[in-house]
């Protein structure tokens, strides 16, 4: 393990504590009721303020279930569902973009759930139904992504999803080791994958990224290494790596993973930190808690511009935009709102039939959550605060308006996780891998909240 960034036992375990992942703040757990008319009115005020929009379409379907994961999906090999989820979703593109007249789409990005689950013709006529509703940016400005499941492509899809208008990639891994692939029913080839990835190489895509999960059944040091040299030779532009949250109340296909096949705390951090070492040994630049990027990627200059930005996406370089989501589950972003869809396909269909958006819930972020907010993503996306630079954009005293905060980041001081001085937050190489905990310092919310709702922090 580096030196550098080193911890005892003891400080694991202080820290080893469930929290959020800061892709929102407040929390998805604090929407409440949510009347459409405040989304309406959201959009309004976004109007005025002249923001583009950054559109994300869920698709929900798996033709296999990943014992891992916790994105809302419906695992089926029915593909009729597809045919008729994009009528449901080509009803809610013309009932919302009726509010978002004169509105250019920056970024537009197809999640899930697995997106290459629906056909090429199926994708087509997705992505012309939103072009018939919406400006789109052109292929130079704009960032229209899709995640993939290799095992649902092949080059020629890869092809198609080029000519179609994506240009920019995100290919699900977690791991290449066979075992850990058995044990989360996930099993995939490296040359699938790499045949894949060449494809888009040459088709011009702007973006290849990977994700990766460590946390995993059977993963060890020595496996995770081999996993990453694997991944260098693909060599992505951007690399992912998230900790798994083992849920198993929450989310019941977790339920076929046993809790003594998981690394512990201690060798979660060994290979997290083995993934900081080889990667930046390799040329990539840490960007986020668990982001890289390769020196000139756009996520790396907006890290060092001090333009980053997180939302549920992960990281983004385009923090002015608002986030329009569509489909079932999905999460909007609209101004000082955020607002989410329902959950249940049947309430989802039922909204669109009588013509309703279908909201289930949201907040409307007050005075206070936005300055937190602000604090949270500075920490999340810089790894520090400037409190003149705070001062100038929120009018707000920073130290005055956090004392208390403040005083409780003492302890971190101590245990070497960041450094306090009279201008500001500067967050340590070793406080890094404990960001989440920093930040949920300024989370007014997280004492009354259950913490089995969230992931460990290690």
């Amino acid at each position: 393990m580096n030196p550098n960034n080193s911890y005892d036992a003891a400080l694991v375990r202080r820290y080893d504590v469930a929290g959020p992942r800061y892709t929102s703040y407040p929390t998805a757990l604090q929407f409440d009721n949510f009347d459409r008319t405040q989304f309406v009115q959201a959009i309004d005020d976004s109007h005025n303020a002249g923001r583009d929009l950054s559109l994300y379409i869920h698709i929900p379907f798996c033709s296999k279930l990943c014992y891992y994961c916790a994105c809302n999906k419906i695992v089926t090999r029915n593909k009729a569902l597809g045919v008729e989820y994009l009528e449901l979703l080509a009803a809610e593109i013309a009932l919302t973009s009726n509010y978002f007249k004169n509105r250019s789409i920056a970024q537009l990005h197809l999640g899930g759930g697995t997106p290459t689950f629906l056909d090429d013709e199926q994708i087509n006529r997705l992505f012309a139904s939103l072009r018939d509703a919406f400006t789109f940016r052109d292929d130079q400005s704009g960032e229209f992504s899709i995640e993939i499941d290799p095992r649902t492509v092949d080059p020629e899809r890869i092809s198609a999803l080029r000519s179609v208008g994506f240009n920019r990639l995100s290919f699900g891994i977690q791991d290449f080791n066979e075992k850990v692939q058995k044990a989360v029913n996930r099993k995939q080839s490296f040359e699938e994958t790499q045949a894949a990835m060449n494809r888009a190489r040459e088709e011009g895509f702007k973006s290849v990224s990977v994700d990766l999960i460590y946390g995993l059944p059977f993963q060890s040091r020595q496996t995770f290494t081999e996993t990453l040299h694997l991944v260098n030779e693909l060599r992505p532009d951007r690399i992912s790596i998230y900790n798994y949250a083992h849920l198993p109340d929450r989310f019941p296909p977790q339920q076929r993973i046993l809790a003594t096949d998981l690394p512990n705390p201690d060798e979660k951090l060994e290979i997290l930190d083995l993934c900081v070492d080889e990667l930046t040994r390799r040329g990539y630049v840490s960007i986020g808690m668990d982001h890289f990027a390769l020196p000139d990627d756009e996520l790396t200059i907006a890290q060092q511009q001090g333009t980053l930005h997180r939302n549920f996406q992960g990281y983004s370089t385009m923090a002015e935009l608002d986030m329009l989501a569509l489909g079932v589950t999905a999460i909007s972003h609209i101004g000082n709102t955020y607002s989410q869809n329902t959950r249940e396909l049947d309430n989802y269909r039922a909204a669109l039939t009588k013509g309703q958006l279908p909201i289930e819930k949201g907040v409307v972020i007050d005075r206070d959550d936005q300055l937190r907010g602000a604090v949270i993503r500075g920490l999340m996306c810089q790894f520090r605060i400037d409190y003149a630079d705070f001062l100038s954009i929120h009018k707000v005293d920073f130290v005055d308006y956090f004392p208390d905060e403040l005083n409780r980041l003492k302890t971190m001081q101590a245990d070497g996780l960041l450094k306090l001085s009279p201008t500001g937050i500067e967050v340590t190489p070793r406080g890094r891998y404990l960001i989440r905990n920093v930040a949920m310092v300024f989370d007014r919310h997280l004492p009354g909240t259950t913490n089995n709702r969230f992931s460990r922090a290690i």
